[in-house]
């Protein structure tokens, strides 16, 4: 029982890990049609940095943390936006163009950050707590895990009350139903999408810093690989549904757990094997709209 019951958390945590990438994969395509494969790098220069001013600051405390998660917010909110207003607006409805150049910047940021930072894996100091453990009904589960599942809470919770009580939630929302209505009663649309950009690379950002707490290392491939698991949950939630991908994070950590304990370390395999099944019985995915 304690040995389910640490790989059901312990699959919590990783899957609120996966949400936080694929939730601005979802929110990005979801709104706006763009299937943006530079994530990871918003996703890595926030771990980057975010390690960086820690270091120099407070390493290793609650506030060297907290510092490290508010500049990978900024700075993979940053990163977005710029992407959008400088690259991806001149690049609507033309989707080739699109996954090339996204591609293209992906390749380019690894390429970059192991120029700088090198190759290997630099590891990371997190306060002593998150390093720790806490038993329940006998499973010692990492305290890391509970960070990142509230982490993950409050930012579906924040996005979904943006989309749905805010000014510009409702302007994005109705920019993507019907761009020319909007924009002929004098609202820019063009900057709201940037907005969206930005709160999945502030999302990205947050999960760039986590994922340095989950594998005690930040490195030039960390968003690359986060990126791979963060499109197999988008697609398996339903493209464009932030619910789908925060059910398909949780399905598709905690068979992962499972299938690496029990099955003699076959979790990956398990969660490809899940994503053909889900795109042959049915292919928009668990929450994904019908076309």
């Amino acid at each position: 029982m304690s040995t389910v019951l640490l790989l059901l958390v312990t699959g919590l945590g990783l899957g609120a890990l996966y949400f936080l990438v694929a939730s601005g994969l979802s929110l990005i395509y979801g709104l706006m049609g763009v299937l943006n494969f530079a994530h990871g790098v918003f996703l890595t220069v926030s771990a980057f940095l975010g390690w960086e001013v820690a270091r120099r600051v407070s390493d290793g405390t609650w506030a060297g943390l907290a510092i490290s998660a508010l500049v990978g917010i900024v700075v993979g909110a940053a990163v977005a936006a710029a992407t959008e207003y400088f690259i991806i607006r001149r690049l609507y409805e033309r989707h080739i163009e699109q996954a090339l150049v996204t591609v293209g910047i992906s390749l380019a940021g690894v390429a970059l950050f192991e120029g700088i930072w090198g190759s290997d894996p630099i590891y990371t100091k997190q306060p002593a707590w998150l390093g720790a453990t806490t038993e329940i009904l006998g499973a010692r589960i990492p305290n890391d895990r509970f960070l990142l599942i509230a982490c993950a809470v409050l930012v579906l919770v924040g996005i979904v009350l943006f989309l749905r009580k805010t000014r510009y939630g409702l302007i994005i929302r109705a920019g993507v139903e019907n761009r020319q209505m909007v924009t002929a009663l004098g609202i820019d649309v063009r900057r709201s999408f940037t907005l969206v950009f930005a709160i999945g690379g502030a999302a990205a950002g947050l999960g760039g810093v986590l994922a340095s707490v989950y594998y005690g290392y930040v490195s030039a491939h960390l968003g690359s690989v986060l990126l791979i698991f963060a499109f197999i949950v988008t697609v398996i939630g339903g493209l464009g549904s932030l619910t789908g991908a925060a059910v398909a994070a949780v399905l598709v950590a905690v068979l992962q757990q499972f299938a690496n304990y029990y099955l003699g370390g076959t979790g990956d395999l398990v969660v490809v094997v899940l994503l053909a099944a889900v795109l042959l019985i049915r292919p928009r995915g668990l929450m994904g709209k019908a076309a």
